[in-house]
């Protein structure tokens, strides 16, 4: 079973294309406008342990918002179809995840319901050239656009790098568990996903 997708998605603000092998190594290509969340992105899947190419383009040039907000939107929809009918993922799994002072709690279900809560208790207004209000937008982007549960919580931490960069890490690691083929069922007491 091939669980590789390729997606692209444009508007008038932006083009966004993906390229995904869920069963991958972690190779990774990042090209956004953003460079902060280029490397959080490629963090997040070299340790979800796909094969990806991202390239983004922002075409007004306004701020970050649209080209995040896009590229979760299209890795989400690309993650969902890559995963086909669910059949034998694991489906949950979490992670906790220390960078030097910081830990971050993520938890996954890959329900086919999408929803996300983040909470890292971010003070600046940007880091890098990532504006922090992003951080969770991209993580309910991509998440209500994979049908995916996700939890993302600081447990503790002051350098929001790297409070920030545990949290990609860790949504990684447990998406990364929660995708991997487990067995041969849709693991649900209902049947479906």
């Amino acid at each position: 079973m091939s669980r590789y997708v390729e997606k692209v998605r444009e508007t008038k603000e932006t083009k966004v294309q993906v390229k995904l092998e869920l069963d991958g190594e972690g190779k990774v290509e990042i090209r956004t406008p953003v460079p902060f969340f280029d490397h959080m992105l490629h963090s997040m899947l070299f340790y979800m342990k796909v094969n990806a190419t991202i390239l983004g383009e922002d075409k007004q040039g306004y701020d970050d918002h649209h080209i995040v907000e896009d590229v979760g939107i299209t890795l989400g929809q690309a993650i969902k179809d890559a995963l086909g009918d669910r059949r034998g993922i694991k489906r949950f799994s979490s992670a906790v995840i220390p960078m030097d002072e910081a830990l971050v709690l993520v938890a996954v279900d890959v329900s086919g319901r999408g929803y996300a809560s983040t909470n890292l208790d971010l003070k600046r207004e940007k880091i890098g050239d990532l504006s922090t209000e992003n951080v969770a937008h991209f993580f309910w982007s991509l998440a209500t656009n994979a049908g995916i549960t996700l939890h993302v919580r600081k447990l503790d931490g002051v350098n929001e790098h790297h409070i920030v960069e545990a949290a990609f890490k860790g949504v990684g690691l447990a998406l990364g568990e929660a995708c991997s083929i487990q067995g041969e069922g849709i693991r649900s007491t209902k049947g479906s996903l």
